[in-house]
């Protein structure tokens, strides 16, 4: 562990479970400080706690709905107090509601637009003066279901095309800037995703079967791992996911 690499500070937002979990240690075991948001806040202090004992860095924990715009600036600036700046954000937090359109309610389509759309947007906004000051890396945790069609949930899809579509032509915006920008797609991960709906992906597949959240992290702390060059895009996704194309 470097000097330089241990001062490193990421914020990390839906990090209470899945993705942004295993994110958390997968940085702090690289030596990174890590700020850990999202609402649920006991399990924020929990992984918080066996991050510390577990890597010896310092963590913070913000609890915070990213939907909400003067929450996520308060998230960002208290890491930035916490810790003296910011190098890293991993803009993790996300969901789906519904499938078909027709039966999709107002509700339903605006939880998914406010979180998936506004809440990345609030936060990357949120984070880039520092992220230029640092040089840092700017991470978005996109999806499958924005790289092809997906004609099962098209809303969902579509946020997540955005998203993509955000952080390409951000990259070419802050790139002088020394910001780098990457876009992680997974396809199915075994989280607690889907289980608003019903069965969770950790429900519906075996172990080793899909995608594990341990492996999204180390593509994402790759990303953050790069100082001077970028890395674009990184497609996760279970070895057999393109036999039935």
């Amino acid at each position: 562990m470097t000097e330089t690499t241990a001062t490193r500070t990421a914020l990390i937002t839906g990090a209470s479970s899945g993705i942004g979990q295993a994110t958390a240690h997968a940085l702090a075991s690289d030596g990174m400080n890590v700020a850990l948001a999202a609402r649920r806040e006991s399990e924020l202090a929990d992984i918080a706690e066996g991050v510390e004992s577990e890597y010896g860095v310092e963590t913070t924990v913000c609890p915070t709905d990213v939907r909400d715009e003067e929450a996520v600036a308060s998230m960002v600036e208290g890491t930035v107090s916490a810790f003296g700046g910011l190098d890293v954000l991993v803009n993790n937090a996300g969901l789906a509601r519904g499938q078909q359109v027709e039966n999709l309610s107002t509700e339903e389509f605006r939880t998914m637009q406010d979180t998936n759309v506004d809440g990345v947007f609030f936060a990357t906004r949120a984070a880039l003066p520092y992220l230029r000051e640092s040089s840092g890396n700017l991470i978005f945790v996109g999806s499958f279901a924005g790289r092809f069609p997906r004609p099962f949930n098209p809303v969902y899809a579509a946020t997540k095309w955005w998203v993509r579509g955000f952080a390409h032509s951000l990259e070419g915006q802050v790139g002088e800037d020394g910001v780098a920008v990457t876009v992680v797609n997974p396809s199915e991960v075994r989280t607690e995703f889907g289980s608003e709906e019903g069965e969770s992906f950790e429900e519906r597949f075996e172990p080793g079967s899909v995608t594990e959240p341990e492996e999204i992290a180390d593509a994402i702390a790759f990303a953050a791992g790069m100082r001077n060059s970028t890395v674009s895009e990184i497609d996760v996704y279970r070895r057999d996911k393109f036999s039935n194309f």
